[in-house]
């Protein structure tokens, strides 16, 4: 061994001590209000139990153990889950009681007797909850504001039952008023696709449809509706008078301007919800269940059609590549004319005249256009197989395990058994304790419809042996009469955030200049370039709304979180001037004598230029000598523009030793280099992988000018159970090695040649580098330590007296004997129980203590895990979230595909611009103050945000509450001072300063909020509640909250309309979407195969995230591929499989992994373009890159490709999907807007929940 062993010259110690009927959206033009959306949801059907409430009564059925079979999150794929738990709650448990400071009065319990009776409404919250996000204000649609109409389900379906809390008269009308209500004994509690049929078809125009307008199509059939067993009583019509009794197949609407006469209540809130243990984890979306489906949705033959059909086999899926032009499948006609006694549905708006309304059958939609379904029938044979029961393809067949969305490599194998049933293997995902319970009662119908799954998808099919949904229906198994087929909920017909962020880009023509108070700016979606003009950029500031509220009442009316997303070093593109640096010499920056602000564009200046008044706390300070200027006419100064920081919203000040530690200068930073030397980290290639490395990245540390040499230091140390330092001082031969073994006191053994110059040692270094890897090359030692570890970089930078970074290289659990020694506390059994939040603290105090003296001295860390198994990422994650570094993450870590994920992510670690040893502070003008904060840092007060390191991709989130009333002439004022030393030992200030307006009407508030923002503050609001309180609780909070933001517009702001009408604010018409893709995320509602880790380590990172990695984060970016054509992008589809076309290509992007999905049916010519075979079977679904091939198209691909991941803060690896492969699993979790895997509901089950949450409210 050519490194000299030392160890003599250390001390030596003893070892010591982580559907779709036509409904109308007719626009309202009344004055003074055009931005909302309206939708009328129709309450002619039960709404199934609140998303994710129990249903009493029920037993919970067992899930049939698959041995080494899918894991819950990917199980072959049969639609969407059921939203619902079972198992009826306890009575007197408020979900918000254990929120601090946001505590919401507790619920009424209702009465858990009738499987229906959903409670009472849910009080509002005695103080604000966290608020739900508030959207832009940009219309996807062509006019400013519409009204959404949907009928009943039409008579040819199986009729709905009532809600519990309506009367139940057989086929009669239900007239306004209260009428007894009597038990239910028939059937099963209706299901959130009743619900969903019960919103059908909502389609948006502007103005009234013409028989030509978009989205019009006559019904299906006009021949009379099919009798049933019952009918189902409509709640009453929301007119003055009562309506003329008509079959429950009709429906009139009043018109939008008349008030509602009688507000019975429809929807009844859901009890809260205790734990029981007794029972499997709830969450407020359900898993499935062990029974299977049933069949609402009975196909019809197309010979009862009125035109010719396409046999099913031919239908092929629809093209993605037009999505904003939905070609809906046959609909009601529109009329002004009161519906036909017995006809379907007809839908009206306005006074009925007397005329009755004919329907012309019309020709089925051609099925190449986006949003027409293939004819309910067989099954079409092309579609994939994993949607219809009775066959699994051998894909689909259970396999060993599926990896997590966030795992690199496979997970080691597991035994695997044969399926003992189709009906365990098709439809039931492994339970989880593994027993399996009994199926359901006789008589106890398993009312979960079937679903259609995707475009292509079909029905699923009746099981043998289960009772139907309805009394008198065959039994599963029997062959079925062909009954109508039920409609459902038209996607299009809701708001769409792929319109929305298109219609923004459109609108973005020229620069945005910052010098109106309370602009809002553009989407984050939107590429555009920044003027400043005396409010910061939004690159480095976004607020939840632009119009603050004057009154802390009004905040607390409307719920509207009011925050800003501050990102202070945020990377500007070339086109935009960096901040420009000030130097007031020795005197320093100028600030107000009371409250301390800087300087800025909002001062004023009085006395002739003498003094100036302080914009943030009124205080009169006098303005020095050096610094006086003459006013002119208008009372400014007459240098004003000729200073950055009298006219511009972002700037930075040269600081003085005043605002140094200890009063000196700081030294410039060091890097120190920590490697695992552990058996897993040699055997997995990782030790010589990142000694290769660094050879090269010794070379591009960070620099201010780019032509000098950097002058951060470097050092490094090896380590499993005992640590050893490296001295590499430019005048030895070979580097020498010095081995601490007591780690349970651990110190630096030597000062000179430990850190040093990169140019001055670089063959020494080089040579060291070079033999890391031979000497542990043999190695036997498995065990770690972790904590003796941090300890030693953070003694060596208190010895240099420098701040500076930790980049540890880490593979395993530290369960060697030392300080910070961690033992193995995964057990998903305690995942959905209370207990479930400690698993998201750390588990020893240790680590909290070591992250408090690193910040202290300026020691940031940054951590690159490499596991195999549990490392526990919540404990080991601390000190680096806490010092304002970062995690990264690759599980079952393999040098050939995920050493260029790796490396490129170590790369940007290392180069990327960073500040350390920064302060940071938020001050604001009177009314409000800074409460809370949100990100990665450590805070020792309530009002200074620290972090030992601060880099270009970090973002705090400040929220703001009212201490005072604000005033509308003034607006209300921020102003974000961060302090910190650069990379080459120089102390800054960077200031950026904002201005809100503010507004005493409501109308106003909505008007000017980002909803993308907002979601930005409740998903970090919702992760920092999952500390102390139930993932449920910490759900419905985020429901709460959502509901009372959009109850208090619709109550506050709309015109006065139906109450089944669901009204949204333009600028909030995405709130639903968004919050539910929170909702279902994996830290709020996990699949059985996400681990501890993966949650834990997904809490850290979006803790820290801006804005636009949020927004691609919940809802992630998908593009067709089928046209590449010149530098523009192809428009995104919506993240649903019912867009996916069996014949296209697409490229999905989530922030942290890029799919590329290829179907089934590709043409061989974009085969060839893409991956240089002609074949499907033959593409290689293992590659990580796309091969590069001479051709335009394969160019453009790649280029897009790389362009995606420049734009993101972490390295996203490639996967390549084909359509029906075990991989498709992964990529469908992403699919946010259908129902996931782990019970998280649809966009429009969500959607159809937010309106029965927001009614209940207002009733």
């Amino acid at each position: 061994m050519s490194v000299c062993e030392t160890e003599g010259l250390v001390k030596h110690r003893p070892l010591g001590s982580s559907t779709r009927t036509a409904d109308t959206l007719t626009l309202l033009s009344y004055p003074g209000f055009r931005d909302e959306l309206k939708m009328n949801v129709n309450q002619h059907t039960p709404l199934a139990a609140p998303y994710g409430q129990p249903q009493p009564g029920y037993v919970q059925p067992g899930y049939a153990p698959l041995d080494g079979g899918y894991p819950t999150s990917y199980m072959p794929y049969h639609g969407p889950a059921p939203a619902y738990q079972h198992g009826a709650p306890q009575q007197g448990y408020s979900p918000f009681t254990s929120f601090p400071s946001k505590a919401v009065a507790p619920n009424p319990v209702s009465d858990p007797s009738s499987p229906l009776d959903l409670g009472p409404a849910r009080g509002p919250p005695s103080s604000a909850p966290p608020p739900v996000a508030t959207g832009q204000p940009y219309n996807q649609y062509n006019q400013s504001q519409g009204d959404m109409q949907n009928g009943p389900p039409p008579m040819t379906q199986e009729p709905p039952r009532p809600a519990a809390s309506q009367p139940y008269n057989s086929g009669a009308a239900t007239l306004p008023g209260h009428q007894p209500s009597y038990p239910q004994h028939y059937g099963h509690p209706s299901t959130m696709q009743q619900v969903t049929n019960q919103m059908t078809g909502m389609q948006i125009n502007s103005g009234p449809p013409t028989a030509a307008g978009p989205g019009y199509a006559p019904p299906y059939s006009s021949q009379p509706p099919v009798s049933s067993a019952y009918s189902a009583a409509p709640p009453p019509s929301y007119t003055q008078a009562p309506p003329p009794a008509v079959s429950s197949g009709s429906v009139q609407m009043a018109p939008p301007s008349v008030p509602p006469a009688s507000q019975q209540q429809y929807y009844g809130g859901p009890p809260p919800q205790a734990f029981n243990p007794s029972l499997p984890p709830t969450t407020s979306q359900q898993q499935f269940t062990s029974a299977p489906p049933t069949s609402c949705q009975q196909p019809l033959p197309p010979s009862s059609y009125s035109s010719p059909m396409p046999p099913p086999s031919q239908a092929p899926p629809p093209l993605v590549s037009q999505p904003q032009q939905p070609f809906p499948p046959p609909q009601p006609a529109y009329s002004s004319a009161p519906p036909p006694p017995d006809s379907q549905a007809a839908f009206t708006s306005g006074p009925p005249p007397g005329a009755q309304v004919s329907f012309p059958p019309r020709a089925p939609p051609p099925s190449s256009l986006a949003g027409s379904f293939p004819p309910p029938g067989p099954p079409p044979s092309s579609a994939p197989s994993s949607q219809y029961p009775g066959s699994i393809s051998p894909h689909q067949r259970p396999l060993p395990s599926h990896p997590s969305p966030y795992h690199s490599g496979p997970p080691p194998p597991r035994a695997q058994m044969p399926p003992t049933s189709m009906a365990q293997s098709n439809h039931l995902p492994p339970g989880p304790q593994g027993q399996q319970q009994p199926p359901l009662q006789p008589g106890m119908s398993a009312g979960y419809p079937a679903q259609q799954n995707g475009a292509f998808g079909q029905v699923r099919g009746p099981q043998p042996g289960y009772a139907g949904p309805y009394p008198g229906q065959p039994n599963y198994g029997a062959p079925a009469p062909a009954a109508p087929a039920q409609k459902r909920l038209d996607p299009d017909a809701i708001p769409s955030p792929i319109q929305v962020i298109e219609d923004d880009k459109a609108k973005v023509n020229e620069p945005f200049t910052t010098g109106v108070r309370g602009q809002a700016p553009p989407l984050v979606t939107t590429s555009f370039q920044v003027k400043d003009q005396g409010n910061a950029s939004p690159r480095f500031v976004r607020c939840t709304a632009y119009n603050m509220p004057c009154t802390s009442d009004m905040a607390k009316q409307s719920q509207v979180p009011l925050a800003a997303v501050i990102k202070p070093l945020a990377t500007l593109p070339p086109d935009e001037a960096p901040p420009y640096l000030v130097d007031h010499g020795e005197s320093g920056p100028i600030r107000c004598n009371r409250c301390k602000a800087y300087m800025c564009p909002y001062m004023q200046f009085i006395e002739g230029g003498r003094r100036f008044q302080c914009a943030f706390c009124s205080c009169v300070t006098e303005v020095p000598p050096h610094y006086f200027q003459h006013l002119d006419h208008t009372g400014k100064r007459v240098d004003c523009y000729e200073r950055p920081e009298l006219s511009l919203g972002s700037y930075e000040f040269l600081a003085t030793v005043d605002y140094c530690k200890n009063n000196k200068l700081p030294q410039p930073p060091a890097f120190i280099f920590l490697i695992d030397v552990s058996y897993n980290a040699v055997k997995s290639g990782l030790v010589s992988i990142v000694c290769q490395e660094l050879k090269i990245l010794l070379d591009n540390l960070p620099r201010e000018n780019p032509e000098a040499d950097s002058v951060v230091r470097v050092g490094f140390v090896t380590y499993n159970k005992v640590l050893h330092f490296y001295n590499v001082k430019a005048s030895l031969a070979q580097p020498q090695m010095l081995v601490v073994s007591d780690v349970a006191d651990m110190f630096v053994p030597l000062l000179d040649g430990f850190l040093v110059n990169v140019a001055e040692s670089r063959l020494v270094i080089e040579s060291l580098l070079d033999q890391i890897p031979e000497m542990f090359a043999d190695t036997r030692e498995t065990e770690t330590v972790f904590g003796p570890v941090i300890q030693a970089g953070l003694e060596a930078l208190k010895a240099a007296d420098c701040a500076g970074k930790l980049f540890v290289f880490h593979t395993s659990l530290p369960i060697a004997e030392a300080p910070g020694k961690l033992k193995n506390r995964e057990d998903k059994k305690l995942v959905g129980t209370d207990k479930e939040k400690s698993l998201f603290q750390p588990q020893v105090s240790f680590y909290n203590t070591l992250a408090k003296e690193c910040v202290a001295q300026g020691c940031c860390v940054d951590l690159f895990l490499f596991p195999n198994q549990y490392v526990d990422i919540a404990t080991l994650g601390v000190v680096p979230v806490s010092t304002g570094g970062s995690v990264y993450k690759y599980t079952y870590f393999q040098a050939q595909s995920d050493q260029e994920r790796f490396l490129n992510d170590l790369r940007r670690d290392v180069q990327k611009p960073v500040g350390f040893d920064a302060v940071m502070r938020v001050r604001t003008s009177t009314g409000i103050r800074a409460t809370d904060f949100y990100g990665s840092f450590f805070m020792s007060n309530t009002t200074d945000v620290e972090l030992a390191g601060l880099d270009c991709d970090k973002a705090v989130t400040v929220e703001f509450k009212h201490d005072d009333k604000l005033s509308e002439e003034t607006g209300a004022l921020m102003q974000c001072a961060v302090l910190y030393t650069t990379c080459s030992g120089q102390r800054r200030l960077r200031v950026h300063n904002m201005a809100v307006n503010c507004c005493s009407q409501l109308a106003d508030l909505y008007r000017n909020c980002e909803t993308d923002t907002i979601i930005n503050f409740l998903s970090k609001y919702a992760l920092r509640g999952i500390l102390n309180n139930h993932t449920k609780a910490v759900r419905d909070t985020l429901i709460n909250q959502c509901a009372q933001i959009l109850a208090c517009y619709r109550k506050n702001c709309a015109s006065p309309s139906s109450a089944g009408q669901l009204i949204l604010p333009e600028c909030m018409k995405l709130l639903p979407v968004y919050l539910n893709c929170v909702l279902k995320s994996d830290v709020l509602l996990p699949g059985a195969d996400i681990s501890l880790d993966d949650r834990a380590y997904l809490r850290q990172l979006i803790s820290c995230m801006d804005v636009s990695d949020t927004h691609v984060f919940f809802y992630p970016r998908l593009l067709p591929l089928m046209k590449l054509e010149g530098d523009s992008l192809p428009v995104a589809v919506r993240a649903s499989e019912e867009r996916l076309s069996k014949g296209g290509v697409y490229l999905m992007e989530t922030g942290l992994h890029l799919f590329l999905w290829v179907g089934a049916s590709v043409q061989q010519e974009l085969l060839l373009n893409i991956f240089g075979t002609p074949s499907f079977s033959q593409i290689d679904s293992a590659m990580t890159n796309l091969p590069v091939l001479d051709n335009p198209f394969s160019k453009r691909l790649r280029e897009l490709i790389d362009s995606f991941r420049a734009q993101r803060s972490r390295y996203m690896k490639l996967m390549v999907v084909k359509q029906e492969d075990r991989a498709e699993l992964v990529f469908k979790h992403f699919l946010v807007e259908d129902k996931s895997s782990s019970g998280g509901a649809s966009y429009v089950d969500f959607l159809c929940h937010m309106h029965k949450e927001i009614r209940q409210l207002l009733s």
